[in-house]
């Protein structure tokens, strides 16, 4: 079995996709402590400790195989003002730190599309000094969750960093995107439980891949489906983004009615299975949902981690990023 160590661990989705391809977690590190009542709730052997994750130290878990987290998005969100590492919320140098302390075989560090824009290249080339002159290479890649049986985009930017020896193994994980699932499939049958008459047109209607879950921050956002963008691309599929309901439609709603979707309609469309308790107020919960990294895309990513670890042969043995890697730490022509 293999061991993790996750930092920023919200409400669980990278938790759960971790578990489920092997890992065992050694702790899980949140700062709030409703999510920190999710993660407990759902796995009451979990080691979850509720604490600044700049006041957390790594030591303790040197060795571990693999230290992951989704750091704080906001400073390279183009919803946001962009200030990348002269945002207080920045927590790549301080996932660095305990990268140093813990030294793990594998980092995977999963963030917005934003960070590979060309505004961030620097930043971006210091991180990736910084993990080669730590001895790893570097990965780093835009992926989809819509690839991966996730009913939305939620295009994510992963770094996975390896220790030499393990990277010729790993291959991006690039899903299947001829098995898509779509909103109206993934939420048919909450829609029509309670006898909402326009369950079946509306399931017609709702065809489609959803837009970016947006959780917002303690600063900004709040239960609702994200921007006026955002928003009326849920609209085309028939619901209304401007918040989230308590209960599904029932026979009471006309044909016409526009449904919101409940927090269990939410986790769903993020990829949770329907008995993952989520544990605070409707939106702490939503912003425990949509901040969360969609627990398949982060099974499939675990188990091309697992298969790079145990070394197998299955996977290309030179993908490009570990060449460009090498090439500017010197090792290859």
């Amino acid at each position: 079995m293999f061991s993790a160590l996750e930092v920023c661990a919200g409400g669980g989705g990278q938790a759960l996709g971790l578990h489920k391809a092997g890992f065992t977690a050694r702790a899980l590190v949140e700062i709030d402590k409703h999510a920190c009542q999710t993660l407990g709730a759902n796995n009451p052997h979990w080691n979850v400790i509720n604490k600044d994750l700049r006041e957390f130290d790594a030591s303790p878990y040197i060795g571990v195989d693999l230290l992951a987290g989704g750091v704080p998005c906001p400073p390279f969100s183009i919803a946001g003002q962009q200030l990348g590492e002269n945002d207080e919320r920045d927590l790549f140098p301080t996932a660095l730190r305990l990268a140093e302390e813990c030294d793990p075989k594998v980092v995977m560090l999963e963030n917005v599309k934003g960070l590979a824009s060309t505004r961030f290249a620097t930043y971006r080339q210091k991180i990736i000094d910084h993990l080669n002159n730590m001895g790893y290479i570097v990965f780093w890649r835009m992926v989809f969750a819509e690839n991966f049986g996730v009913p939305q985009l939620r295009p994510r930017f992963v770094l996975v960093a390896l220790k030499e020896e393990f990277a010729p193994f790993f291959s991006f994980p690039s899903g299947d995107p001829d098995k898509k699932i779509f909103v109206g499939d993934a939420l048919y049958d909450l829609m029509a439980e309670d006898g909402w008459c326009g369950a079946d047109d509306w399931r017609v209607n709702a065809m489609g891949i959803a837009p970016t879950l947006v959780g917002g921050s303690k600063k900004h956002g709040g239960a609702d489906l994200g921007p006026t963008r955002a928003r009326n691309k849920w609209l085309e599929l028939g619901v209304n983004g401007k918040g989230i309901a308590d209960s599904i439609p029932d026979s009471s709603h006309p044909l016409s009615h526009t449904p919101k979707l409940t927090i269990r309609m939410v986790a769903r469309i993020q990829g949770f299975p329907d008995d993952w308790n989520f544990k605070g107020g409707k939106t702490s919960q939503y912003r425990q949902i949509g901040n969360a990294f969609p627990p398949p895309v982060a099974q499939a990513f675990g188990e091309a981690i697992i298969s790079a670890l145990n070394k197998e042969e299955c996977f290309n043995p030179s993908p490009i990023e570990h060449q460009i890697s090498l090439v500017m730490r010197g090792v290859a022509a």
